[in-house]
């Protein structure tokens, strides 16, 4: 299965943000909800299980200047084996303008037993652009071993790389799970804030949440492990673990 979905937000002149586009294909749908402090906001919608091996999905993002949009998901995204040989894809490329904001905080993306996934985001972000974007990965079902999925992450700022992170899972990447990768841990993810207004803050490491301030821009990266989905949201969410310095609203 293919699709293709596309967000287009633009200020409205008002102090607000219009989605002047918003639309999707199944299993890939966009609906917009109510606003979330004045931020624009729109979640995933899942029209059919997946994605499954052979899916090629495609989410195409663009925030122009002064507008500020927020994108969740309504439920994890499960990627599942489907026919031998096949992988499953899901890119996401997101342009953020200057003086623009996006928040990118979809639910986990869950490698379930078999399955052989690659998930890709390219961020660009003009100078004085905000982000802030989170990755969950979860490593199996409850009691079941992972199956194949990597995870790309690439982001520049002002036309200059500020960040370049891959990791990959599962029975097709050895040593993955060992000490010098995951250490046992089940679930893992990164929050990336990048906001021009922030000080600089120094590199750190408090048990399982790292600190890490990029050269690339005025952007911290937040990494985690935890044994399960429930703890590793505590540790990027505000109020807990790493993200308790990040100060910004919601989850």
């Amino acid at each position: 299965m293919r699709a293709l979905a596309r967000l287009v937000a633009r200020a409205d002149g008002r102090g607000g943000t219009a989605l002047v586009e918003l639309r999707g294909e199944t299993p890939l749908l966009l609906r917009q909800t109510p606003a979330d402090g004045g931020v624009a906001t729109v979640h995933i919608v899942g029209g059919a299980a997946g994605p499954i091996a052979g899916d090629d999905l495609r989410l195409e993002i663009e925030v122009g200047p002064g507008a500020a949009v927020r994108v969740r998901s309504v439920a994890a995204s499960i990627a599942l084996p489907g026919r031998a040989g096949a992988v499953s894809r899901m890119a996401v490329r997101a342009v953020v303008h200057a003086g623009a904001t996006l928040h990118w905080l979809p639910e986990q993306l869950v490698a379930a037993a078999g399955c052989a996934h690659l998930a890709e985001s390219r961020v660009e972000l003009a100078a004085g652009a905000s982000l802030r974007w989170r990755d969950e990965l979860i490593c199996g079902r409850y009691g079941e071993t992972p199956g194949g999925a990597v995870v790309h992450t690439h982001v520049d700022y002002a036309g200059r790389p500020l960040l370049r992170q891959s990791l990959a899972v599962g029975p097709h990447a050895p040593g993955w799970a060992g000490p010098a990768v995951l250490g046992g841990a089940t679930a893992t993810g990164s929050l990336l804030l990048v906001d021009p207004t922030r000080p600089d803050e120094p590199a750190s490491a408090d048990g399982d949440v790292a600190r890490l301030p990029l050269a690339g821009g005025p952007a911290t990266l937040w990494t985690a492990t935890a044994p399960d989905a429930h703890t590793l949201r505590a540790h990027l969410t505000v109020g807990g673990g790493a993200a308790a310095v990040v100060g910004s609203p919601g989850p």
